[in-house]
């Protein structure tokens, strides 16, 4: 392997692989085009009814919305099959407290999750303040949620992702405003996508799933690749994103397979993670 680090072997008797959660961008697409064999590995998962799920820490679109964009690339992928972190927030907070209410600041993508859970969205002493994505975060809903927070609102965040892809180059995201928010409370948000392993969790749980038969694939090892190793998922990590596999050393731990991209998975999903691809 080029980059130095050991990938330990999977145990030729484990459990078969049933469920598969991957990362959207980096993985199946980037910069709004499908990466190449990304058609035949969903293919593939289909064919051998293997259930997965699309992750993704962008709390803004709902997931219709994502399937839409997907399929401009050329990807089929049904709504169902698409998790967001809004969605894990909305499942997070209906578990919580049933029925509650929060202050929201996000997009279409948080409060229509919210709505789906029962949750009623007000700015009169909400349960919650829960911080997600937009594409213009307003002043007065800040100032409003940090007076919201000091008077004792639970403080929750879609994700920690600092900054956000535009076509002009980052910008501030979720993390970054929190952060803003932390400074003048005091209080830190609790969040709830990746790298928290509740996103898994909660994504495995939508399919009934077992973390033993299902693996993780992300291009990120400080999100995806810890969150699957944290939540007892095999990780496959993939070269087609943000993480190099001359970076991979840098890490504490190891992915269980190290590929190109999702294209080596397309022909044979138990064959690809049991070997190291062309490294």
């Amino acid at each position: 392997m080029t980059s130095g680090a050991a990938a330990p072997d999977l145990a030729p008797d484990g459990p078969e692989i049933v469920t598969c959660l991957m990362d959207m961008d980096g993985v199946l697409v980037r910069e709004e085009e499908m990466i190449p064999g990304a058609d035949r590995f969903l293919a593939s998962l289909d064919r051998r009814g293997c259930r997965y799920r699309v992750l993704t820490n962008n709390s803004i679109y709902t997931a219709r919305d994502l399937s839409a964009r997907l399929a401009a690339t050329g990807l089929q992928v049904p709504p169902t099959a698409i998790w967001t972190s809004a969605l894990a927030t909305a499942q997070f907070v209906s578990q919580q407290r049933p029925g509650g209410s929060a202050f929201a600041i996000g997009e279409a993508g948080l409060t229509s999750a919210l709505h789906d859970v029962g949750y009623t969205l007000t700015e009169r002493q909400p349960d919650y303040v829960v911080l997600g994505e937009t594409r213009t975060y307003s002043f007065e809903q800040i100032t409003r949620g940090i007076r919201l927070v000091e008077a004792g609102a639970r403080f929750l965040a879609t994700n920690p992702d600092p900054v956000g892809p535009s076509p002009h180059g980052p910008i501030p995201a979720t993390g970054a405003v929190a952060a803003l928010i932390t400074h003048a409370t005091g209080v830190a948000p609790y969040f709830i996508g990746k790298p928290n392993p509740l996103m898994m969790r909660s994504a495995l749980r939508s399919l009934e799933a077992h973390s033993e038969t299902s693996i993780m694939i992300g291009d990120r090892m400080d999100t995806d690749i810890v969150a699957g190793l944290e939540a007892g998922l095999r990780t496959v990590l993939v070269l087609t994103g943000v993480t190099q596999a001359s970076m991979v050393s840098r890490f504490p731990y190891v992915p269980t397979r190290i590929v190109h991209s999702v294209a080596d998975l397309a022909d044979d999903l138990d064959l690809a993670i049991g070997t190291t691809v062309g490294l």
